[in-house]
């Protein structure tokens, strides 16, 4: 008889899954009298536009297998929404790939772009987990830093970035991006920016990588990823896509297409749609930040401290304590937030507090905090 092979385990190479571990914290904030406030997860609330749905239904007739690289009004709609909404110049149709979502892409990527075991890959200091997925998966070492100067004389394959950042809501400025390419350049490493939050901007204002104030014009080693989840509320349509540097977008191309990792035909007509209206886009954000300003006033005035926080759907919140203990404090007023020590050992005196509710709930959470 013989024996099993052993196999390695992929898993195992992989941290704890975050939210698995508020479990208890959940059950806390859900026993309150008025019902759980979930803040804990930027999951949006808010319909689909009529537009969108609409274009869906449309697009649903089509029987046969769409294409890996999106159909050609895909394409177009995302240049031109990118450079309308964004400031991006200097893109064709040729540097955007749909994705069937961009955790998955992200996670994938790493691996796509055959960056492997001895290499490094450089992701925030405090950061969403997947970017850390990603090195994990392809056996690179990732390594956590802020700033070229932490990383001294390291030569990664890969850096991402997260402007605006979750959970931090930081915003990364010109001078700073532009520092990155070009010590990534000399590096010969590859820059993925995670942009999907982009637009959402409330005191600072952020950029796109693929910014020719930014990029100089030249998207070589660049590649943006870009979400509809956020701004367009399709989270449960998986939609985005990835931008930039044709090259690398031909590579990623070719592998997807051997791994069937095709978005469905009729998520690129909704697609089309949300890229090509910006009247929906204005209205969410508009929802957004009169949440922010409820959410805002009580944190503060509840004690707590809000740092960066100058963009995006979170408000990343502490009053000098360990994360859990937070956590715990949330909890006992139905309130479910985000312990900071999810995105890295630099986050483990904070909270993230999504505004990601609805108007009724946002505001039940504000009147909690007053008490």
């Amino acid at each position: 008889m013989n024996t099993p092979r052993t196999r390695r385990r992929v898993s195992s190479v992989l941290p704890d899954f975050p939210w698995d571990t508020i479990a208890d914290a959940k059950a806390r904030a859900a026993a309150h009298p008025g019902g759980i406030v979930d803040l804990s997860v930027g999951t949006p609330v808010d319909p689909v536009d009529p537009l969108i749905r609409s274009a869906l239904a449309d697009a649903s007739e089509f029987p046969g297998y769409p294409t890996t690289i999106g159909t050609p009004e895909l394409r177009r709609a995302a240049v031109a929404a990118v450079g309308r909404r964004y400031g991006v110049a200097g893109l064709d149709e040729s540097g955007v790939l749909p994705v069937i979502g961009t955790k998955e892409a992200i996670a994938g990527l790493t691996s796509t772009l055959g960056i492997g075991a001895g290499e490094i890959v450089v992701v925030p200091e405090v950061a969403y987990p997947t970017y850390e997925v990603s090195a994990l998966l392809a056996g690179a070492t990732p390594m956590r830093a802020d700033s070229t100067v932490a990383l001294g004389p390291t030569s990664p394959a890969l850096v991402f970035l997260n402007s605006p950042s979750n959970p931090t809501g930081r915003v990364l400025g010109i001078d700073h991006l532009r520092k990155v390419v070009a010590w990534a350049r000399e590096r010969g490493a590859i820059v993925v920016s995670d942009e999907c939050y982009l637009g959402l901007e409330w005191d600072a204002d952020a950029y796109s990588i693929l910014d020719p104030r930014v990029s100089d014009g030249d998207h070589t080693g660049l590649l943006a990823v870009f979400s509809l989840s956020k701004v367009s509320n399709l989270a449960s349509y998986r939609a985005g896509f990835l931008a930039g540097d044709p090259d690398l977008i031909a590579e990623l191309l070719a592998v997807r297409k051997h791994a069937g990792l095709i978005m469905p035909f009729p998520v690129q007509g909704a697609m089309v749609a949300a890229l090509n209206d910006d009247a929906h886009v204005a209205d969410q954000r508009e929802r957004y930040r009169a949440r922010r300003e409820t959410l805002l006033a009580a944190v503060r005035g509840a004690g707590f401290r809000v740092e960066h926080s100058e963009a995006g759907l979170y408000l990343w919140t502490t009053r000098d304590e360990d994360s859990r203990a937070t956590l715990d404090w949330f909890a006992e007023r139905g309130i479910l937030v985000a312990p900071g020590d999810f995105y890295g050992p630099a986050g483990t005196r904070h909270v993230r507090i999504a505004l990601t509710a609805t108007d009724e709930r946002i505001t039940a959470a504000a009147e909690r905090l007053q008490v």
